[in-house]
């Protein structure tokens, strides 16, 4: 490099650390501080791979809590998008159009299932889940007019609405949005029998995630996600897998139930169904619990709208090959036989499945740790005080994979 060509690329650094400093004052100038972000401002992004303002180049290590499970601006993904913005983005569901009913069947199809309801986020979806156990229950089941009971459980992440924080046990989630929705009861998450000590005649429904992602990364003991399947079938309850985050390829199986030969009565699925590219959720289920909606009812005027239905439909197709599976499956063996080397005395507990895990630090807290790690070129989130989640995309290659934890073994040895 030429001392011109130094000169130039310290007035660019220059240019770009200012421009950050204009951008993230504007961001705590003129945004609500509902979040708290490092201070990174990102302005491109490829695969695994995201850069900032100032040139700096980070692995991305946390894929937007899953919803960009095939990297960013994967070239299929992008190409379908494109296709679809020169044809018709949105007609609301006033009308039908090409892309709905092939959506649906399809997404049906990988799920196993009947039918399906799209809406557009995760929480949409959870609210969707709860809307439909409650009619079911009362005009199936056979439950007193809003009597009905959800069992969900501690430590749960739904979504932010004023429903779902009613049954929230994270405080910062919870505090001050009372009054709160009743009809929810909660157990201890993986814990068979307190669940079973709960049912009773009113509960249409069970709300659980296969492995809670917010907690922690918590995977339940083995056997409990049939536990709850046996439990519903029995009590006459709906099994309601809250998927968002855990669901299409996270795990190393097309849904984190499939790794115990467990099929609920609903998938709530979102994040990486919209591909990165836009928001995309929805209630997969059996006919006879979907139709117990009538036109007018239920509805969204962006849900299953065109663009969204043409993305979707090349996540399915992308995730009906089995290959990202395989792939989430053999890498994230590979990140968790690393990770389960590291020093017991500094990270206390390694959680997880498939490329996915929760690292929980004995004394560090994890907003701490991925300072750290962003310093090192490598992003990831905290949760929960002293735990960092680590969820790459599932198109990482093995190098790179290996370079991100080579970052977090420096900084615990």
């Amino acid at each position: 490099m030429t001392v011109q060509d130094s000169r130039e690329a310290a007035a660019r650094a220059a240019h770009g650390a200012s421009t950050a400093g204009q951008l993230r004052a504007q961001t705590l100038a003129h945004s609500a501080h509902n979040y708290d972000p490092l201070p990174v401002v990102i302005c491109e992004a490829d695969g695994a791979w995201v850069t900032d303002v100032e040139g700096r180049r980070y692995l991305d290590m946390l894929a937007a809590y899953s919803a960009i499970n095939f990297g960013h601006r994967h070239p299929r993904l992008v190409a379908a998008a494109l296709r679809q913005l020169e044809r018709v983005t949105l007609v609301s569901r006033a009308f039908d159009h090409d892309q709905f009913g092939p959506f649906c069947a399809e997404l049906a199809a990988l799920a196993g299932l009947d039918m399906v309801l799209p809406m557009n986020t995760g929480a949409e979806a959870v609210e969707t889940a709860i809307k439909t156990a409650r009619k079911w229950g009362y005009e199936v089941k056979g439950v007193p007019a809003d009597q009905a009971v959800i069992i969900a459980f501690e430590g749960n992440f739904h979504g932010r609405t004023t429903t779902i924080v009613s049954f929230s046990t994270d405080e910062d989630a919870r505090a001050s949005y009372g009054p709160y929705t009743p009809g929810f009861r909660l157990v201890p998450y993986g814990d068979l029998a307190a669940l079973a000590a709960a049912f009773d005649d009113r509960v249409v429904g069970v709300l659980v995630e296969p492995i809670q992602g917010e907690a922690g990364v918590l995977v339940p003991p083995a056997g409990f996600l049939p536990g709850v399947r046996e439990l519903c079938t029995a009590r006459g309850a709906l099994m309601m897998a809250d998927e968002i985050q855990s669901g299409l390829g996270r795990t190393g199986d097309t849904f984190a139930c499939d790794h115990e030969n467990v099929v609920p009565d609903m998938y709530l699925l979102g994040k990486a169904l919209g591909g990165g590219i836009v928001p995309v959720s929805a209630v997969v289920s059996r006919s006879d619990i979907l139709r117990v909606f009538k036109p007018g009812q239920h509805g969204s005027t962006f849900g299953g709208n065109p663009l969204a239905c043409a993305v979707g439909r090349e996540v399915i197709a992308m995730l009906s090959t089995g290959e990202y599976q395989e792939r989430s499956a053999k890498l994230g063996s590979h990140m968790h036989d690393r990770l389960a080397s590291l020093p017991s005395d500094v990270v206390r507990q390694v959680r997880g499945r498939g490329l996915w895990a929760g690292l929980e630090f004995a004394s560090l807290s994890g907003r701490e740790v991925c300072k750290r790690l962003a310093e090192r070129g490598v992003l990831a989130k905290d949760t929960h005080g002293s735990t960092i989640r680590l969820a790459p995309p599932l198109v990482i290659s093995e190098d790179d994979l290996d370079w991100a934890i080579d970052q977090v073994e420096a900084l615990v040895r």
